[in-house]
């Protein structure tokens, strides 16, 4: 996309959203009449059967609407770049459509992923930081399996993957923003817009899922604009903005692989022992604790854009010490809150039940 003005920004975020608002409900009656529904058994919190599909309406509020402002504006470079992104995010929301329904094993949605992460690297959109192609373009695959697996594990509770996610993407829009980076922008905007439409009927208590399909296209595509986002400043710099952005999905996978690990269980293997899962435990309620973490999303994102336009590499280092130490002292309060077993009985708080689970459910408050 050519440079953009406000109302521009504005239109691309209310069309979004707006669309997203509208195709959600449409989405639920569909998967009601359809039986598409997520069942209670297992350990999962839930008490009653509730629909998925909300993840392919994201995706339909998504690409409409940037098809139509690529058709009206067309970006004068890297139209292949967008086509491509578009196409890895179609792919694994079909992935993750065929696991809600019928259910496939981690190695076919981490092949799907690394697939798409590969097509993403190909088709102009990587990492660029040891000038290697290999180097460079296996980081690339890195990031986007990564991060999309992340936004994946914290869909574990009611609001929490599609609020962090939309906090997320609003953030590259305002660096990408403040960078003249309008490709990045709009879609930032355009995907913070449809998330913020799911997320109406998606707060506690949730009437529709995202599903796999919501989780894995949303991963993607925040892990592809942390790749296509540049600043001048360079590495580190340019590498630690986008971590920022996206510090509370990468804490919470490091937290529950750790926690697994240590407890002789296997990293793949489902368990309610995720950030909100433990705040919970401290007393919290499900509302406060999906809450607490928007905070700390908002605080990373905030501290990324002051990062952003650092011209003081020492400063930035300085910024993300402080942030990594007020992390590492969060992650030591949250670990002593353990599952009590493995397997625990419903309570009032999703529970995950799989590898990259988006259908970790709850009953109501």
């Amino acid at each position: 996309m050519s440079e953009l003005g406000p109302w521009e920004y504005i239109g691309i975020f209310v069309g979004t959203l707006t669309l997203s608002l509208i195709l959600v409900p449409l989405a639920l009656r569909f998967a009601v009449r359809r039986e598409v529904l997520d069942h209670p058994g297992g350990y999962k919190g839930q008490a009653a059967p509730v629909p998925y599909l909300g993840g392919m309406a994201m995706l339909g509020a998504f690409t409409f609407t940037i098809g139509g402002a690529a058709l009206l504006r067309p970006p004068p470079s890297g139209l292949t770049d967008l086509l491509v992104m578009l196409g890895g995010a179609s792919l694994l929301a079909l992935v993750g459509l065929i696991d809600d329904l019928r259910g496939l094993g981690i190695t076919i949605r981490l092949a799907a992923t690394v697939v798409a992460a590969v097509a993403l690297w190909f088709g102009g959109t990587g990492v660029l930081l040891f000038g290697d192609p290999w180097l460079d373009g296996g980081l690339t695959v890195l990031w986007v399996v990564g991060i999309t697996n992340a936004l994946n594990l914290l869909d574990n509770m009611d609001g929490l993957s599609a609020g962090v996610a939309a906090i997320a993407a609003w953030t590259f829009f305002m660096v990408a923003a403040l960078n003249g980076q309008y490709l990045v922008a709009g879609l930032s905007l355009a995907l913070a817009g449809c998330a913020a439409g799911f997320l109406r009927h998606n707060l506690p208590p949730a009437k529709i899922y995202m599903g796999d399909a919501g989780s894995l296209f949303l991963g993607f595509m925040l892990a592809a604009l942390g790749i296509r986002l540049r600043l001048d400043q360079g590495p580190p710099i340019a590498v630690l903005v986008p971590i920022l952005v996206l510090t509370v999905p990468l804490l919470d996978t490091g937290l529950v692989t750790i926690s697994r690990l240590h407890r002789g269980v296997s990293p793949f293997q489902g368990s309610a022992d995720h950030t909100s899962h433990r705040l919970v435990r401290t007393g919290m309620t499900v509302r406060g604790a999906v809450t607490v973490i928007y905070v700390a999303a908002i605080a990373s994102g905030w501290l990324a854009i002051v990062m952003s336009r650092q011209t003081d590499a020492v400063s930035g280092y300085l910024l993300a010490a402080l942030w990594a130490t007020m992390a590492a002292a969060g992650g030591w309060f949250l670990v002593r809150f353990t599952p009590e077993s493995h397997h625990e009985p419903p309570s009032s708080k999703r529970l995950d039940h799989g590898p990259a689970s988006t259908s970790v459910h709850r009953t109501n408050p």
